[in-house]
């Protein structure tokens, strides 16, 4: 029973994860924010290391008994993409942030309406699996939460970044806001993203 709570939770997390991508590549067409960019970068690449999670976790646990050498490896993988994704998505924003040259920001609020509603999400996905890796202790679980609070954590800071832009689109402050919005992502991610890359080999490591 625990074990299909898991996979309906990552289930959830793919199918509330897709629209993101698509509603703010939709958006980049009439906003220029580096923020708001940033966010689709990050968004889609997190969006492809949830999948291989949700299938790693599925194929997994549809085996009765699973070869426990061929587990560890499969949990390294998709735990491996998630920090993968993470360090991406810093390294991407880190890149936009310092180097992009946009001058006009356009309309940001289709990107403020969703890193708010992430900010919901992302939240509840967070408590979840944190719940959840406490009750079926496992590697997948424990990093998805470790994942989705880096998500509320990114997107409370996006929002703010992208309320000053719509709100005060020509402030001096504004600029600096987005440009700095950015740059707490991206340096937040690229810590995160190392650290799980680094928990993982140090359990494979170990293993051996």
């Amino acid at each position: 029973m625990k074990k299909a709570s898991g996979e309906r939770t990552l289930l959830a997390s793919v199918l509330l994860s897709s629209p993101g991508p698509l509603v703010l590549g939709a958006a980049l067409i009439y906003g220029r924010s580096s923020t708001q960019l940033a966010d689709f970068v990050r968004r889609t690449v997190e969006l492809a290391a949830i999948i291989v999670s949700w299938i790693v976790f599925r194929v997994l646990h549809r085996e009765s008994e699973p070869d426990q050498n061929r587990k560890a490896r499969l949990e390294g993988l998709a735990n491996t993409c998630v920090g993968a994704a993470m360090l991406i998505s810093g390294l991407a924003m880190l890149f936009i942030a310092l180097f992009s040259e946009n001058r006009e920001k356009g309309n940001v609020v289709p990107g403020l309406i969703i890193a708010l509603l992430g900010v919901a999400v992302n939240f509840w996905f967070w408590f979840r699996y944190k719940k959840l890796s406490r009750e079926q202790p496992n590697a997948i679980l424990e990093v998805q939460s470790r994942l989705y609070g880096a998500k509320f954590a990114v997107d409370l800071c996006v929002a703010a970044a992208l309320l000053f832009v719509a709100v005060l689109p020509e402030a001096p402050i504004t600029s600096y806001m987005d440009r700095g919005g950015s740059l707490a992502v991206a340096l937040y991610l690229i810590r995160s993203g190392s650290m799980t890359i680094r928990n993982v080999q140090a359990k494979t490591e170990a293993a051996e």
